[in-house]
């Protein structure tokens, strides 16, 4: 069992403030944010592709969940999934802990759900807690937390 660490809950204050006044839709599952998107899912997708290429990220895989469905004919709204990361960082992090490779490299979901489309992508304070990287990851959590909001906010146009 876990004892209370008031350093987690310190750690996660600024989020949680700032989750009052960014557009973000809900925390609807554990550890992710969603952001609603002003774009369609293919243009998400591509904002989404040129904002990693901006920040130097390789990208690894892109999902297109949608077409899987079609191919066994099967329904599903558009769904995408793009895998990225940046093996300086990611290694930092499997060095700590290498359970951290389930993870890695990042990945950012786009989806139509009705009228909505919706960037989400595992928070990094989730990801810290999850793989008990607390005192290594310190150096990179705040950063990687930037970063993962600023790619998904440059995607939604927010």
């Amino acid at each position: 069992m876990k004892r209370f660490q008031p350093m987690v809950l310190l750690r996660a204050l600024p989020m949680l403030l700032a989750g009052m006044f960014l557009p973000v839709t809900a925390w609807a599952v554990e550890g992710m944010t969603q952001i609603t998107s002003h774009h369609d899912v293919a243009e998400t997708e591509e904002r989404l592709l040129s904002a990693l290429e901006e920040k130097g990220f390789t990208v690894m895989a892109r999902v297109d969940h949608a077409a899987g469905a079609r191919s066994v004919d099967l329904e599903l709204e558009p769904t995408r999934l793009v895998i990225f990361g940046n093996p300086a960082g990611g290694t930092l992090l499997m060095q700590c802990r290498r359970s951290m490779a389930i993870d890695l490299p990042m990945k950012m979901l786009i989806w139509r759900d009705g009228p909505e489309v919706l960037v989400a992508y595992n928070r990094a304070d989730y990801l810290v807690d999850r793989h008990d990287l607390e005192d290594c990851a310190a150096p990179v959590q705040e950063k990687m937390g930037q970063v993962l909001e600023g790619l998904a906010r440059q995607a939604a146009g927010r």
